[in-house]
């Protein structure tokens, strides 16, 4: 299996630290409001990732924060006239609501920046200690030159960065050592949550929370640390620096960032008036469909998000969809239970499906080739399935269906409709019409039923339905 590493801008084979176990760190929101689609491309990405390692057999750590005090909190709270930790709590709530419509799967521990801040304070004092920060008037800060490796994951340069930030020092408002030194504590504002610590009544630097939560939950090393690649830098490069400055050896062995999203070909933004968050999504499709459409191209490439690709994204979903209940039904009526010798060798055919999808998972889970298998598969499951197959066949073709789009976190399986007891005798008065030949009955029950929402269909293996 290999993963593009950010930090060597090539694809690694994928060695864990610990044999069949993986320790993952994926930045989460920052709850200040429902999350938008730009948030939901790397909860899905890396939601897949995860339950593709777990497919493979490894044991799967999976750590993702909220960070629950920041400026956007603090704002919204005296807006709505409430405490930030009322709002916290309330978009964390709504989050995972959307996250749990997006089949994402719950980590398996979701740290809250708020809960951890004892440990952030130690951490900051180790760095203290160790000569790799300062404390001016109540705010410790980070000397970003003291780490001699800063800029190894952005590949960004440290003169190129200092002549970007010599405004800084010019307005007298920064008691930096240096304008690349960047903040780990602050002290409280008017109308603040605050935290005692050494240096002053105040709350943490954004950077030293994923620090300090990775360490906590994972470890010292960690396999993989993951997000957006709006997070490169500096938010990733800075954790590099505090975590690695504070225990003395590699932080993660890759780093994965999925690449932006756009809509309509422009950059979201609330001034564009393009700006969506999942909840408004969910209004307007299922979010099956969103979490299909952003696996259908490879995280690291730039996504553009459009009415017509959701629209294309909903067909596709669609066919798998009904290629899962086609297999259902031809169950239903199955006349035999045990696989033909035909039925065996045309199964066996079924692993070439499986190789091409996990050969693509394996090449840095490109999912969009890893979605295409799946299509061959669905081409090839109503080809070959009919009222005469095996209910060993049909229930094979169905497993392996469920089990290829399981790893991509895809809900295929719709759940049971009953219908009401109207309903199914009118269907049932519908089917003896037609074999009275009284056509016109058997139309008139059809637009019944289609009143009510329900919509027939004729096949050669009988009769179908669904809701409008």
């Amino acid at each position: 299996m290999k993963i593009y590493n950010t930090m060597s801008k090539k694809k690694e084979e994928f060695v864990p630290l610990e044999e069949g176990k993986v320790k993952m760190y994926v930045c989460g929101p920052t709850v200040y409001n429902f999350i938008h689609i730009g948030n939901a491309r790397p909860m899905i990405v890396f939601d897949t990732v995860r339950r593709y390692f777990e497919y493979k057999g490894y044991d799967v750590n999976y750590v993702s924060n909220f960070t629950d005090v920041d400026d956007k909190i603090i704002k919204k709270a005296i807006e709505e006239g409430v405490t930030a930790e009322e709002i916290s709590k309330r978009y964390i709530a709504e989050c995972k609501k959307d996250m749990e419509g997006m089949n994402v799967k719950p980590a398996t521990n979701n740290p809250l920046a708020t809960e951890e801040i004892c440990g952030m304070v130690d951490m900051i004092q180790t760095l203290i200690d160790k000569g790799y920060a300062y404390e001016k008037n109540g705010t410790v800060y980070f000397r970003t030159r003291r780490f001699e490796q800063y800029g190894k994951l952005s590949h960004k340069n440290l003169d190129d960065l200092q002549s970007g930030g010599r405004a800084l020092l010019v307005t007298g408002q920064d008691e930096k050592e240096d304008s690349l030194d960047f903040v780990l504590w602050k002290p409280k504002k008017e109308g603040e949550p605050a935290w005692e610590s050494p240096w002053s009544e105040g709350r943490p630097g954004w950077h030293i929370e994923c620090s300090e939560m990775s360490k906590k939950y994972l470890g010292e090393q960690i396999d993989i640390h993951a997000g957006g690649e709006d997070l490169v830098f500096p938010h990733h490069e800075n954790e590099i620096a505090q975590s690695e400055a504070a225990n003395g050896k590699e932080f993660a062995k890759y780093w994965m960032h999925n690449a932006f999203l756009n809509i309509d070909n422009k950059k979201m933004s609330k001034s564009l008036g393009n700006f969506f968050t999942v909840r408004e999504i969910s209004e307007k499709y299922d979010l099956q469909v969103l979490r299909f459409f952003m696996l259908g191209a490879h995280y690291r490439t730039p996504l553009n998000f459009s009415a017509d690709l959701m629209a294309a994204a909903k067909t596709g979903l669609d066919r798998i969809v009904t290629a899962a209940e086609n297999l259902k039904f031809l169950l239903g009526a199955a006349k035999t239970q045990e696989m033909t010798e035909a039925e065996k060798e045309a199964f066996a055919k079924t692993q070439e499906f499986v190789d091409a999808f996990e050969r693509a998972m394996d090449d840095d889970f490109n999912t969009a080739d890893a979605i295409a298998s799946i299509f061959d598969l669905v081409k090839y499951c109503n080809t070959t399935a009919d009222a005469e197959s095996s209910v060993e066949y049909l229930q094979g073709l169905l497993d392996l269906i469920l089990k290829l789009t399981d790893v991509l976190g895809i809900i295929v399986e719709k759940e049971e409709e009953m219908l009401a007891e109207d309903i199914e005798a009118l269907i049932e008065e519908r089917q003896a019409a037609r074999k009275a030949k009284n056509f016109a009955r058997a139309d008139e029950i059809r637009d019944e039923l289609l009143a009510k929402g329900i919509i027939l269909e004729d096949t050669r293996e009988g009769v179908k339905w669904k809701k409008a």
